[in-house]
Parts: C-alpha cells; structure tokens; sequence
C-alpha cells in the first residue's frame, strides 16, 4: 500500500523560503516517477516540479530559478525546495507518484498516487 504524506507547509512573508518534503512508504522514489502539484480552490491542479527514475528534473516556467525538486533515495523521501516565494506561490501543494511506465511530467494524470496536501500562503 503506497502512501504519501506531506509536511513543510506554512506561512511566510514573500521572498521567503521553505522546504516542503514528501515521506513515501510502500514504494520507492528511486523507481518511481515523483511529482509536486498545487491547487488553489476552484482552479485546476498545476504541475510545479517533476523526477522522472533517471534524475531528469522538469519545472513549470512560472516556479524556474526559484525552486527546486530533489530526492533522499536512502530515506524514500521527496523535497521541494521553495525559494522568493511570491504571493501568487500561494496553494495546497500536493506530492504526486507514479511506479508504472511513466516520464515523469508535470501532467497531474500522469501519476496515480497523491498525498493529502501541505498548505503554502505567502503574504
């Protein structure tokens, strides 16, 4: 049973940083295609970072330079790293994973594992 939980959320003024990390059980990153996505209510879910098996990293434009994804293979646990967060960075930021053929995109039906969620406002 492969489960996602998510931490590192918070608030912070813009600017600002934070770390978000993404525990994995049942599973392991090192195999699988892992994702970090972000909701605001009412809108669709948006890719934000990917890691496809291989360590190919993808991000949308609007998060380039700013964040950065990575993995502890050793502990099965993904980060996203957030840094100049800006007011409009503000959204329920979701971990994603798929263990079956993927390529590790940014497209959210590319994955069928999620995480509940850690909320991220920037102010």
């Amino acid at each position: 049973h492969v489960q996602l939980v998510e931490s590192g959320g918070g608030s912070v003024q813009a600017g600002g940083s934070l770390t978000l990390s993404c525990v994995v059980s049942g599973n392991t990153v090192s195999h699988s295609c892992m994702g970090w996505f972000r909701q605001i209510s009412g809108k669709e879910r948006e890719g934000v970072a990917s890691i496809n098996r291989h360590g190919r990293e993808s991000y949308a434009d609007s998060v380039k330079g700013r964040f950065i994804i990575s993995k502890n293979n050793r502990k099965n646990i993904l980060y996203l790293h957030l840094y100049s967060l800006k007011s409009e960075d503000t959204a329920m930021y979701y971990c994603a994973a798929e263990s079956n053929a993927c390529s590790g995109g940014l497209q959210a039906y590319e994955y069928t594992r999620w995480g509940q969620g850690t909320q991220v406002t920037v102010s």
